[in-house]
């Protein structure tokens, strides 16, 4: 369990195929505090650490996370947020963010007001009946507050804490991103279903703020 609330930004310095996958290689100020087998979020992504020096670590990435995720497109160089897991004697910020990615979404605008930004996000329909108005959302592992909803986008204001020490800093219009869609969200969504409502046939058109 994560809480989206990014230790430090990590450099992909090596991406190597696998049989079916990839092996991350990772530089990171954290790494001499991971130990193998310690669970990592990486953009959003729980991953295990398979190997970790004193300045970097490596986690594999399987099949199936390649084609939900980002992790398989990401170039040598991108920066990643990373997060150790919530330590159960440990203050909790943010919201409950498992590391399981929901889908991904694309940037569509970054603009500034005063020493605050605003980013435009795109999501797949399929997420919609998860977005709630001031509702949580994490986009590339990082804890946010959606400020406006519309049908297949949402805003966020990112204050400048966060544009200095996260990846959001160097986000450039039409990346991809990970989205995990706040867990109380999904499990009223599951919910409803078993009690049939169908919320995710819910078309675009029908969400709103």
């Amino acid at each position: 369990m994560f809480t989206g609330l990014v230790e430090a930004v990590g450099e992909l310095v090596d991406r190597t195929p696998t049989t079916g996958g990839l092996r991350l290689r990772i530089s990171t100020p954290i790494a001499r505090e991971l130990a193998l087998g310690d669970s990592l979020a990486v953009n959003g992504v729980c991953l295990t650490v398979v190997l970790a020096a004193q300045d970097e670590i490596a986690a594999d990435v399987g099949p199936e996370t390649i084609r939900v995720t980002t992790l398989g497109s990401l170039p040598e160089g991108a920066r990643l947020n990373l997060e150790r897991p919530l330590r159960a004697d440990g203050r909790f910020g943010g919201h409950f963010v498992q590391g399981h990615v929901d889908g991904v979404g694309q940037v569509e605008d970054l603009r500034a007001e005063a020493d605050f930004h605003w980013l435009t996000v795109t999501f797949p329909k399929t997420l919609a009946p998860f977005m709630v108005h001031k509702g949580s959302i994490a986009v590339d592992g990082i804890s946010l507050t959606i400020a406006e909803l519309r049908r297949d986008r949402f805003d966020i204001m990112i204050v400048p804490y966060t544009m200095q020490h996260t990846n959001l800093g160097r986000v450039e219009i039409r990346a991809r991103v990970n989205l995990e869609c706040d867990m109380v969200g999904k499990y009223v969504v599951r919910a409803a279903e078993l009690a049939g409502l169908n919320l995710t046939a819910l078309r675009t058109g029908e969400v709103t703020h």
